[in-house]
């Protein structure tokens, strides 16, 4: 007979401790630190003093189609509530240089650069109990039926979280929290591991009148159906909706690429709290920044996306980075 999983790992079931989360984003900033300052002495040595050949570079210089745009949101001390809509500068939007080199494989590495962190300044409401979550679920209701008083259409941003496994033979664990965010105000997050999904929830994720966004969206919709035997309905991808507005070749989006290459800043994703136990008691306020953030950066960036016009076919080539 073969040990059972418990008997060859007898913590498998356990969350990872903070210390090995720590460990382990400490070897991804490591093996990132190297891979840049490797590029940086790659890309040192290739190019050449030859002024001929930098003319030739010069000529070859490359830029992305200015009909990008970005939100640029008021956070200042009073909390405005106001959006406004303003080109992003071209040296903003892309910090760096992009040539076209007839021998790419002399360039092995990329150039990382940072980007201001993105982050959600609103209130959160963290629903635990089911009457909580019936409640913030009955408030998401009524924002749903104003928008559509008003003739238009309430968009969400939604995402889920759940516990993480990289044990052979020993499956991922159940949704464990729900983040829905409506607008710059207000995100709900619903720990719904121990809550279960209320009625009022489950007509808010069944009504079609309602347009949920995120990244590979579908995935998170099929996860909830089979942990929680709810439909989502109504989805968009933001991925699929970048590709049909940005034009060129198909990509596979992250929330954190298309967050850098819409509006010029970084989606903040530590493993201390992505890799995190989502079935904890309570949510730590870092978990709940983190949770919310996912949310409203979903529903910021369908917006962005809504103010791009039609794609002309422009395509987007590749590239290699080079700092300023």
């Amino acid at each position: 007979m073969g040990t059972s999983l418990t008997q060859e790992f007898p913590d498998w079931e356990l969350p990872f401790t903070d210390e090995e989360l720590q460990a382990i984003d400490d070897v991804v900033l490591q093996c990132t630190s190297t891979t840049t300052s490797s590029s940086k002495r790659h890309v040192s040595n290739n190019i050449s003093s030859d002024p001929a050949s930098d003319d030739s570079q010069k000529k070859s210089r490359r830029r992305l189609p200015d009909s990008l745009f970005i939100f640029n949101q008021n956070n200042n001390s009073n909390n405005s509530k106001s959006l406004s809509i303003s080109p992003c500068h071209r040296r903003n939007r892309f910090p760096y240089y992009a040539f076209r080199h007839s021998s790419p494989s002399n360039y092995q590495g990329n150039m990382t650069m940072r980007y201001p962190e993105m982050a959600f300044r609103g209130r959160i409401v963290y629903s635990r109990s089911f009457d909580e979550v019936e409640k913030s679920a009955k408030e998401l209701l009524s924002f749903v039926e104003a928008k559509k008083r008003k003739g238009g259409q309430a968009i969400l941003g939604f995402d889920i979280e759940w516990r993480p496994t990289f044990r052979r033979g020993v499956p991922p664990g159940k949704a464990a929290v729900m983040q829905i965010c409506g607008d710059n105000n207000l995100c709900y997050v619903f720990h719904i591991i121990h809550s279960g999904i209320s009625q009022s929830l489950k007509y808010l994720l069944e009504n079609p009148t309602s347009v949920k966004v995120g990244v590979c969206i579908a995935n998170d919709a099929f996860k909830i159906f089979q942990d929680h035997n709810v439909s989502v309905k109504a989805l968009e991808d933001l991925s699929d909706l970048a590709n049909h507005k940005l034009g060129g070749d198909c990509k596979k989006w992250s929330l954190s690429s298309l967050t850098e290459m819409l509006i010029c800043k970084q989606l903040p994703k530590p493993n201390k709290i992505r890799l995190g136990n989502w079935e904890a008691d309570v949510l730590s306020k870092e978990k709940l920044n983190y949770a919310a953030t996912d949310a409203f950066v979903s529903w910021y960036l369908y917006e962005v996306l809504q103010t791009l016009p039609e794609a002309e076919n422009n395509k987007i080539e590749e590239s290699v980075v080079v700092a300023p």
